[in-house]
């Protein structure tokens, strides 16, 4: 890993979000379109963008559990134990606090939370303090690009960052799993 690379992409990526933009980049799974989760005008941006309706909320990378504590209104009691034994990338459906843009908190209430496991994203993440949208990197309706190369031009165009870094890699790795972790602490499967 060329390392001074690595670290420009992260300063980059951050300096990006912290003046409210939308960048293109690679997550834990596939290619997304991230923003600050708490600044409402960048997720707009983001979502008109995609062509995503109103209502439909997108994932939000946090670096840790107490970065998750800011975005729930409660941490339910089996999360910690699902997080320690989690052996893939795992979005959890909690109910949302006020801490987020209202775009990204579905009409019941929830949103999805993932404590993301990629390093780029970690210190994204980290570096920014906020939660980071991650929303797969595609027109709604349309396929989701797994590796750089199948980003929508269109995409590309309309993002006011692209990272660099993995634009070559053609690894492919499925969407997360999403659970729904219930007040008995059990584990919903949503997404498997």
């Amino acid at each position: 890993m060329n390392t001074n690379f690595f670290r420009q992409e992260v300063d980059t990526a951050v300096d990006v979000l912290l003046t409210q933009q939308v960048i293109l980049y690679p997550t834990d799974t596939v290619w997304g379109l991230g923003c600050d989760a708490e600044v409402p005008r960048a997720v707009e941006k983001l979502y008109k963008l995609k062509g995503r309706e109103a209502g439909k909320p997108s994932i939000v990378l946090v670096a840790d559990l107490a970065m998750l504590r800011r975005y729930v209104k409660e941490v339910p009691a089996g999360l910690e134990a699902a997080l320690a034994d989690q052996t893939r990338p795992t979005t959890y459906i909690l109910p949302a606090s006020r801490a987020l843009a209202p775009g990204l908190v579905a009409p019941d209430g929830t949103v999805g939370l993932r404590v993301v496991q990629d390093e780029f994203c970690h210190k994204v993440v980290r570096r920014l303090g906020h939660g980071l949208v991650s929303t797969s990197a595609n027109k709604a309706g349309e396929p989701t690009p797994a590796v750089y190369s199948e980003v929508d031009p269109a995409i590309v165009r309309g993002v006011d960052h692209v990272v660099s870094w993995r634009q070559d890699d053609q690894t492919r790795v499925a969407p997360s799993r999403v659970v729904r972790l219930g007040a008995d602490g059990q584990l919903e499967v949503v997404r498997g």
